[in-house]
């Protein structure tokens, strides 16, 4: 089956069990797993374990109460923008079986800001929710920060962190966002709108896995220029050096954010040098190519406080979640 059409078939099938009486309960009984052991404080939230759902799975807080099921301690909706937009034309989400990754060109399809914060204050979960903000593929990049401040404004009542996207490779010229000086305006007006809020949130900035180490030092000067509360490392890649793919069907595919395991080792790598190089000063959520317990405990060894699933959840199946939390607690 088509990788979109089936994610909305598995849904629907979820959305419908999840309505049986018992059903729930049956899930949270298999896949969970409650121990004080697993928690972690970080920003000021209490996280029930370290193991999260990466956003693009939940664009539009459609499945909060069901996927809660599968023992995640938090979930990140999004990427969320100002309006309601298609995304890029279909398909868009291709299987690469062969590295056990993915690659989307999704451009940010979603329901819009406000339709999403309808949706979360119809859930019945208290699961921690982050909040991923991008701009409209329409807007251009001189007036991307009204987007995200209206994102933000829209958003700051239903969610209990924010991401901050400048990083995904399938939305036109966003990635030149990732400069230093828009960053620094960005941010801080962020953190100014944060600070007039009764109840101020975390703001997290989410990086590419195709940065240079010059690129990362600029990021952590950003942090500690800003002050935002921590940073997601990575996202998707643009790369496709190393894969067992044929280069024909790659080329079939064309242009797109490469995901899960082939992504795996520079997204670690990514973080001990966020961590080493800052003398982890600020907190860092780890993702990309965690397919089981042992990647998971590797991006935790290298600096990562917490870490989130997408594509190893695909390929792995739900169980995933528990194994991680199984193997962190044997240490």
């Amino acid at each position: 089956m088509q990788p979109e059409r089936a994610h909305y078939f598995v849904t629907g099938w979820l959305t419908f069990l999840c309505r049986i009486p018992g059903v729930k309960s049956f899930m949270k009984s298999l896949y969970s797993l409650e121990d004080k052991r697993l928690e972690r404080e970080l920003f000021g939230l209490k996280f029930k374990n370290p193991v999260g759902l990466a956003a693009g799975f939940d664009k539009d807080a459609r499945w909060i109460d069901e996927l809660s099921c599968f023992g995640f301690g938090f979930i990140e909706i999004g990427t969320l923008t100002p309006k309601a937009q298609p995304g890029n034309a279909k398909p868009r989400l291709f299987r690469i079986t062969e590295d056990e990754g993915l690659i989307n060109r999704m451009g940010f399809n979603n329901l819009g800001a406000a339709a999403a914060v309808e949706k979360l204050r119809k859930r019945k979960t208290k699961l921690i929710i982050g909040g991923n903000i991008g701009k409209n593929t329409a807007t251009p990049n001189e007036e991307a920060m009204q987007d995200y401040i209206s994102c933000f404004e829209t958003l700051h009542e239903v969610v209990d962190y924010f991401v901050v996207n400048v990083s995904c490779p399938n939305v036109k010229d966003l990635t030149k966002l990732q400069d230093t000086p828009f960053l620094l305006a960005l941010l801080g007006e962020l953190k100014r709108l944060n600070a007039e809020k009764s109840k101020p949130k975390p703001i997290l900035l989410k990086i590419a896995p195709d940065l240079n180490d010059s690129q990362l030092d600029e990021v952590i000067d950003i942090v500690k220029q800003t002050k935002i509360d921590g940073i997601i490392a990575t996202n998707t890649s643009t790369t496709r050096e190393g894969l067992k793919t044929d280069s024909e069907k790659l080329a079939a595919i064309g242009n797109g954010g490469l995901s899960g395991k082939p992504v795996g080792k520079r997204s670690t790598e990514v973080i001990r040098y966020l961590s080493e190089k800052s003398g982890k000063a600020f907190p860092i959520i780890g993702v990309g190519g965690i397919h089981s317990a042992e990647d998971a405990l590797e991006k935790l060894a290298a600096g990562a406080d917490l870490v989130q699933v997408y594509t190893g959840f695909v390929y792995e199946g739900p169980g995933l979640v528990k194994r991680i939390n199984k193997r962190i607690l044997r240490g």
